[in-house]
């Protein structure tokens, strides 16, 4: 790459997801932080909109209109346009007056939540077009998202989480009694009842008994076509930031948790990124080993479920017996002025654009394809 030359990005937002909302809200803080220093004059910034429908569009518009969800009103600012697979060509296809034009890109930053976006989906299509990116990669990116994969390999690495167990679409066609008894047998009541594949607490369902319980299964399913059940863990929900590549181990580090106190029963999509009610404690209210074993736990799970570039590390402190178990990694978690990821850097001393500017330089040494 050119010396003292702008690196050419595009940032992706919205997408085909249930969290299409926060992603533009957390798109903008992106677009903000891209203007200020350490990164004002570094970067040279495409945003690109993903439609509900899945419609891909330049914006060229105010960066509120995107915070707002407006922004695919503004036609004055906006020009389909596709990411090109060719290897050769690392290019943005935009139609301006009818033509296709190429548009150059160095690398690729995906504010995108949830399906579709840290799913393993687009950034198989940037390994696809040999684009660097920043987060994880394919398989790590799909790992994470998928909460029966993910459990099982943290059982294989010796990460402590809840017990769980997790049942197929088919097998609930087939026998939903069966499936009803399986889980009855293995978990005590409250069970929380998740969809494998989706995002930020959605379709999430506490069950108290067994008629919530096939009711929660119901929901679950509306997400996705696996099903998981775990049990349920009275105690602190905290959480870490990870940073770093696994190419070089010794320089992923992990923070100090936060904690969440949620303004619902447990902490929902609408907690997180809607209703503010919830507060963020950082750091938690734990005495200072319990603190460090949080957190080399959270680096301990990013290292074995291959994570690069960034994530957000979820745990359970049980009430009690103190014991930490992992919940989920995120990874690309919210990026809101209400999100933790951020706050937690900020902690460290990065603020926001300084944590933006790490993270695509991170991206631009990962080893492609790696994980």
């Amino acid at each position: 790459m050119v010396e003292n030359k702008s690196i050419r990005l595009a940032l992706f937002f919205g997408g085909v997801s249930s969290e299409h909302e926060v992603s533009c809200v957390s798109a903008a803080a992106w677009l903000r932080a891209l203007g200020q220093s350490p990164c004002a004059g570094r970067y040279d910034v495409t945003a690109v909109g993903i439609t509900k429908e899945g419609r891909w569009l330049r914006y060229t518009g105010p960066t509120d209109r995107v915070a707002d969800g407006s922004w695919q009103a503004d036609t004055a600012h906006c020009a389909p346009c596709l990411l090109s697979p060719d290897r050769t060509a690392r290019a943005l296809l935009v139609q301006e007056d009818g033509v296709w034009k190429e548009q150059p890109v160095d690398a690729a930053v995906p504010v995108l939540h949830g399906k579709n976006g840290e799913d393993g989906t687009i950034q198989g299509l940037f390994e696809l077009a040999g684009l660097p990116y920043v987060g994880c990669g394919v398989l790590a990116s799909a790992v994470c998202m998928d909460k029966a994969v993910a459990n099982t390999l943290m059982d294989a690495a010796g990460v402590p989480h809840c017990a769980w167990c997790f049942a197929l679409r088919a097998d609930v066609e087939a026998d939903a009694d069966k499936v009803l008894d399986m889980v009855e047998a293995k978990l005590p009541y409250p069970i929380f009842v998740k969809p494998a594949n989706a995002g930020s607490s959605v379709g999430i369902s506490k069950a108290r008994d067994r008629a919530e319980l096939r009711k929660a299964v119901d929901v679950a399913l509306a997400e996705d076509d696996k099903v998981v059940f775990e049990e349920f863990i009275e105690g602190q929900e905290v959480e870490c930031a990870a940073i770093g590549n696994p190419d070089d181990p010794d320089t992923v580090f992990a923070t100090h948790p936060g904690e969440i106190l949620a303004g619902a029963e447990f902490y929902t999509y609408d907690d997180k990124y809607k209703n503010g009610v919830s507060q963020v404690l950082i750091p938690a209210r734990l005495d200072a080993a319990k603190l460090d074993e949080v957190q080399a736990l959270a680096r301990r799970a990013y290292l074995a479920l291959g994570c690069a570039g960034l994530s957000r590390c979820d745990f359970f402190v049980q009430k009690g017996t103190g014991r930490v178990l992992c919940n989920e990694l995120n990874t690309f978690p919210g990026f809101t002025a209400i999100s933790m990821y951020p706050k937690l850097m900020e902690q460290e001393g990065l603020s926001f654009s300084a944590l933006a500017d790490r993270l695509i330089q991170l991206a631009l040494t990962k080893r492609k394809g790696a994980y």
